[in-house]
């Protein structure tokens, strides 16, 4: 692979073009800084995720389960791109805080599947809505094309940052 780093050996020169994408992660910090953060989330999940000290990574579990049918705590994982220990303290804390659910899946009772509490589904809609805001504008300027090399190149970016 010519991207990857072998230890004892000096990295590669990144090309003009990677140059141009590294100065713009700068750009994007202020999107994620906790105070901005903080003040989009509504003020029920905000109490119980400081309440609990649960972090970002923990916030990044709830996305998941929104948008589908409950998941196994291996689903999440893989969606993550974390490893399943990762993925079930995250679940844990988060059941332990009441924000979601761990119950037996119907079709197989070896398995627990994890999905939001009742409560808190409409305060997550209501906060990556507003998160969701500037990521939706940019994407809707973007071909069908565009989009899958974008969503493509921040999937590898996220496994790579995880490994």
């Amino acid at each position: 692979m010519p991207h990857e780093h072998e230890a004892g050996k000096a990295p590669r020169t990144p090309t003009p073009e990677e140059v141009r994408v590294v100065g713009l992660v700068p750009l994007l910090e202020p999107y994620f800084r906790k105070g901005v953060v903080r003040e989009q989330m509504p003020e029920r999940l905000r109490e119980a995720m400081e309440s609990n000290g649960l972090t970002p990574r923990h916030g990044a579990v709830l996305p998941q389960l929104l948008a589908g049918p409950p998941l196994s705590v291996s689903e999440l994982a893989g969606r993550l791109h974390i490893s399943l220990s990762t993925a079930s303290e995250l679940v844990g804390a988060l059941s332990r805080a009441g924000i979601v659910e761990r119950n037996e899946d119907p079709a197989n009772r070896r398995r627990t599947l994890v999905s939001l509490a009742a409560p808190y589904r409409p305060l997550l809609e209501t906060f990556l809505a507003r998160r969701l805001e500037p990521l939706l504008r940019a994407l809707d300027g973007l071909s069908p094309a565009d989009r899958s090399g974008f969503l493509a190149g921040l999937e590898a970016w996220a496994a790579e940052v995880q490994k």
